[in-house]
């Protein structure tokens, strides 16, 4: 029977079903063919279970302040302080879109959002200064995948909420590896740029820097106080996202003065559309996690893994492997939902520590936005900055393979991961 719904549930996503309404048809049809009709009648209070959680608060709490900030004039300031610190190399434009792209990380912590509004502002500009539309498409897409992964990251906050996992010690522990896949793509550049003679533009001047540093520093001072609230015990991860919403409009209405009472209502639409989009999605995997549990398929995997390998090491090997075959059909944050209670039981038997396999769950899944055929990020840049879809896949192949061997290393060099959490005792 649950192979009869899995190919349902695989014939939906190829038919271009919504996920969300995936995972709701699919439990739905579960119940109706098992023949099990009282389950409908739980059904509704499951779908409220999933989404009564005081952690899923600061998802909505973070997209409201990540609007406020694109609307207060912020974005545009750390695109400036990357363009002024860095145009003037070889390839500079290249690398402030890299540097741009990790400053909005620990503003958005939204992947997709991300690609969407630096694909509008860094690719026309990039073709403008001589670069191939293509790679300036690629390179856009491939920087965004630092968003998830450097603090405050939504992915993180769903993953703590499901697995237990300390939301603060999993944004600590999002630096180093934000900062790893950073510096692999610089380094791609460089040698592309000495490849293909990239274009530079003139040195800023001295005054020029410091003026865009005193600029961004109010920017930079919201993702300082998330963190330093956390660690401080001051607040948690979601009353940090309030602090951070009253800041970004402080910051808006009074200094740089470009959030203005016009834009309000826009700014709370998107939010509301965004945060009930990702709010369904939940509520549906939820029921669709009773499904998987319900037929005992996380006590068959655990039995599956320890039939191939009773070693931590290959373990975490086809882990990667599950997950990017996940990410390559399913949207990062509904995966997340569905696979995380099925994994859990497992990091116990082979002892792997929840925060350093989120961070690897969290990587893995980020990358099915540059993989096809469900890549939502190729198709968002794509549409976004008008280029093929075919050449956008093949000029990502070279940051693919960078983000992997990061990967790689994040996966077997555990301390990558830890080191910074244990700094703190956590």
């Amino acid at each position: 029977m649950i192979i009869a719904v899995l190919l349902f549930f695989l014939l939906f996503l190829f038919i271009g079903v919504p996920i969300s309404l995936v995972l709701a048809m699919t439990t739905i049809l579960y119940i109706i063919l098992t023949g099990n009709l009282s389950l409908l009648e739980s059904t509704p209070q499951r779908l409220f279970s999933g989404l009564d959680n005081f952690g899923l608060l600061a998802i909505p709490l973070f997209m409201l302040a990540g609007e406020l900030m694109n609307a207060g004039g912020i974005t545009t300031r750390l695109v400036n302080l990357a363009k002024v610190l860095l145009g003037f190399v070889r390839g500079g434009l290249a690398y402030v879109t890299v540097l741009a792209n990790m400053l909005l990380a620990s503003i958005l912590g939204s992947a997709t959002a991300q690609a969407a509004m630096m694909s509008k502002v860094l690719i026309p500009e990039m073709e403008r200064e001589g670069y191939p539309r293509e790679f300036a498409a690629a390179l856009t897409l491939a920087s965004s995948v630092v968003a998830p992964i450097i603090p405050p990251s939504m992915l993180f906050i769903i993953y703590g909420t499901l697995s237990g996992a300390s939301i603060g010690s999993l944004f600590l522990a999002g630096v180093i590896p934000g900062l790893l896949l950073g510096a692999g793509f610089i380094m791609l550049i460089v040698l592309l740029g000495y490849k293909y003679n990239y274009p530079k533009s003139e040195p800023a001047k001295v005054s020029e820097m410091l003026i865009a540093v005193v600029k961004v520093l109010p920017a930079l001072f919201v993702p300082f106080i998330i963190i330093w609230g956390i660690l401080s015990g001051a607040f948690t991860p979601t009353e940090s996202a309030a602090v951070a919403c009253f800041i970004a409009f402080i910051v808006g209405v009074f200094l740089y003065k470009e959030l203005t009472v016009k834009k309000m209502p826009d700014i709370l639409i998107n939010t509301v559309v965004n945060t009930a989009t990702v709010t369904f999605l939940i509520a549906t995997a939820n029921i669709f996690g009773w499904l998987i549990a319900f037929e005992q398929i996380p006590q068959m995997l655990a039995q599956s893994m320890l039939s191939l390998s009773d070693n931590p090491l290959v373990f975490l090997l086809l882990a990667n492997l599950f997950f990017l075959l996940i990410g390559l059909v399913i949207d990062g944050i509904a995966a997340m939902i569905i696979v995380v209670p099925v994994m859990m039981p497992l990091l116990g038997i082979y002892n792997i520590d929840p925060i350093h396999f989120g961070v690897i769950m969290s990587i893995n899944l980020t990358l099915g936005l540059l993989t096809p055929p469900v890549g939502i990020g190729l198709f968002v840049v794509s549409s976004i900055g008008k280029v093929k879809f075919e050449k956008l896949v093949k000029s990502i192949t070279p940051f693919l393979i960078v983000s992997l061997i990061c990967l790689l290393i994040i996966t077997y060099w555990s301390d990558a991961v830890l080191w910074i959490p244990r700094q703190f005792g956590l």
